[in-house]
Formats: C-alpha cells, structure tokens, sequence
C-alpha cells in the first residue's frame, strides 16, 4: 500500500486464472471473460477451467497460506515477538518448499483415485502446485529448481510478510503472529478443510494436510480433525467441508452437486 485507500504497488501480475463460469441461457463464456477483461485489464488471461470441483481442489490460497505459516512457525517460539514482520514466501526454507510439494502430491492422489473412479469426470485444471507456479507468474521466477527456489525469487512475492500484530512491549515497536487473519479463518475452514473432507470421503490417506491442519486448528483455538483423525471435530459446522453438510459416501456427494453432469 502506497497511500491507503488510493494508491498501490503491483509487485506482480498473473499470467493466466482458470476460473469456472456457469453463464445463463443465451450468455457465452466468452463475453463473461470479456467483462472481467474490462474489469481487470489485458492480464491476467482467463482460462476456462473444467469444472467447480476442479477449481475446488486447486484452491491454491488453502495450500500456500497455511503450509508456508506451519513450516515457519513450526519450530519457534509463537510466544517471542519479532523486531520486523518476517517474510512470507522469500523467508520461505527448503522443508517449507518440500512439505507444499508433500501437501499437493496428497491433492494430486486425490485427483487419480477420482479419476479411477469416474472415469468421465474432467479434472485437467486441477495440478500440482509447482505447476500453477510456473504457469500463474512464468518469466516473474528467477529460478524454478524447486518450489522453495521459486518462493524465494518470484518477483510478485518480493516484500510480501506473514500477517502480524504490533504490539508494545517495554516501550519498544514489537510485532507478533496474527491468527486471526484470513490465512487462517478463511484458509483453513473455507479452503484446506474442504479438500481434507473430500479426500476422506474417497479414502485418500493425507497425513501432511493433516499436519498443517493440525497446527493450524490449534493457533485459532478450533476443532476440525478429531482426535480418531477424521472430520468430526467440535467446530466442524463452521467449515465448508462435505461432512459439514452430512455426506458421507462418495457418490452421493458426487452426484448431488452435480460434478458427474
């Protein structure tokens, strides 16, 4: 933010968005995409995506905000207030980069055993996470060796930091982690935790998902994962997880929301 409420600096623009659009009789896609272009400009370019389960799965904010968080905070002291607000992805470390790539294989398992069974089902916008890195900022990565590399030279992350609250301690500006930011309020119930549920619900094993919501459940005092490891924690209607809204099998979460039309 340059001047609050007028001015920014665009670190970065994406390259491509899929985005899903169910337009209405007489209305084509292409004259959505055409909107949003006046609305946003030339990039970045819109990409149908193949379907709303698809575009669920791929919610890369519930993989990047929450992962990148664990892997930071994961051996610190939460308690012990910072001089600056750390960086966010450029402060990103090797087991950070390894444990998103660990998270979206889980994603990509999930994405198979669907496909293996409903062989139909059209899941192409659906990819790992180094993927859409690649194909969202493409020449804006400095090094694309590995997710970490890419964290840590991505022009449009440059200067990004982990959301904190200032505080004062001893009279001197202190900062600590803030838990009450969409990283993980949104993230977490709204994003990640829908994922969580759907592989459940096909019986993909996640237990590095499962780390990060375990971490993150307890920094905001809730309850999603239960203590038998599965979707049935105290605070499990304030999700969008399928189990939130009584699926238990598979099909019947499939074939109500329409995913196999």
């Amino acid at each position: 933010i340059v001047e609050y409420g007028k001015a920014v600096e665009v670190l970065g623009t994406k390259k491509e968005v899929e985005v899903i659009v169910r337009p209405s009789e007489g209305t084509t896609k292409e004259s959505v995409f055409a909107i949003l272009h006046r609305l946003v400009g030339r990039l970045p370019v819109f990409d149908p995506a193949s379907n709303f389960l698809a575009v669920t799965l791929m919610n890369i904010n519930s993989v990047w905000h929450p992962t990148i968080s664990y892997g930071f905070y994961r051996n610190r002291d939460i308690a012990e207030p910072f001089d600056e607000p750390p960086l966010f992805y450029y402060g990103a470390d090797e087991y950070t980069g390894d444990k998103l790539a660990k998270v979206s294989d889980e994603v990509l398992e999930l994405k198979r055993v669907l496909l293996e069974k409903y062989p139909t089902l059209d899941l192409d916008s659906l990819h790992h996470v180094s993927e859409w890195m690649t194909r969202s900022y493409g020449d804006d990565i400095g090094d694309t060796t590995s997710i970490y590399t890419m964290l840590r030279t991505n022009k449009g992350y440059r200067g990004l930091t982990h959301p904190m609250r200032e505080v004062e301690i001893e009279g001197e500006k202190k900062y600590v982690p803030n838990f009450k930011y969409r990283y993980f309020t949104e993230d977490i119930p709204m994003g990640l935790v829908v994922t969580r549920g759907v592989a459940e619900l096909a019986g993909v094993p996640t237990p590095h998902m499962d780390d990060v919501i375990l971490w993150c459940q307890d920094m905001i005092g809730k309850e999603y994962l239960g203590v038998d490891g599965k979707l049935n924690g105290k605070d499990l209607n304030s999700t969008r997880a399928p189990q939130r809204y009584g699926f238990t099998d598979l099909d019947t979460f499939m074939k109500t929301n329409n995913y196999l039309d």
